[in-house]
């Protein structure tokens, strides 16, 4: 079986706003078969930002899953991401989803995983995907020693995992919300 690689999410939290990007890249082996995927997207009510990596089927899966979850818990984010989580860890059938994901809203911003990890980054920002690493680093330089704006911070990061990680590009999609 052939295998899918890559992509770059990275979320912003800075005065107010917060900014979730993700590269357009989807690479099956060695070779580039997508440049503008959309892995960042609005759900419920486009008060929730989520951006997945990993395999797109299992990731709107989750999408589903995670907005039903807001639904039953009326909008808090916190309590439908350990939700989720749990059942992602513990159901046979989605014990074998093969994504990850981070989910911010006004106030909070997590990775979950099927693991059942629910992580909420002690700084403003997080990453998930191959770029990850490079978003990140380039992201925690930027709002240490830099007055930019979150979207501004998140532009400038994806560009950095972009030049670094060949499974990222700069085709980027950027969804924000502002206080």
């Amino acid at each position: 079986m052939e295998n899918f690689y890559g992509t770059t999410i990275l979320a912003v939290r800075r005065n107010g706003s917060v900014v979730v990007a993700g590269d357009g890249q989807v690479t099956l082996n060695n070779s580039v078969i997508k440049h503008h995927a959309k892995k960042v997207r609005r759900i419920y009510g486009d008060k929730i930002i989520v951006g997945f990596a990993g395999a797109t089927a299992d990731a709107l899966n989750l999408f589903d899953r995670l907005e039903k979850k807001l639904e039953q818990f009326n909008g808090n984010l916190t309590r439908a991401a350990v939700e989720l989580a749990g059942d992602w860890r513990t159901d046979k059938y989605l014990r074998r989803l093969e994504a990850m994901m981070i989910a911010v809203d006004q106030t909070k911003m997590f990775l979950i995983s099927g693991n059942g990890d629910v992580i909420e980054p002690d700084e403003g920002f997080i990453s998930i995907g191959s770029g990850s690493i490079a978003a990140q680093a380039a992201a925690a330089a930027l709002m240490k020693h830099s007055d930019l704006k979150a979207r501004e911070i998140v532009v400038e990061a994806m560009k950095i995992a972009a030049s670094i990680c060949v499974y990222t590009n700069d085709s980027v999609t950027i969804e924000e919300l502002s206080g």
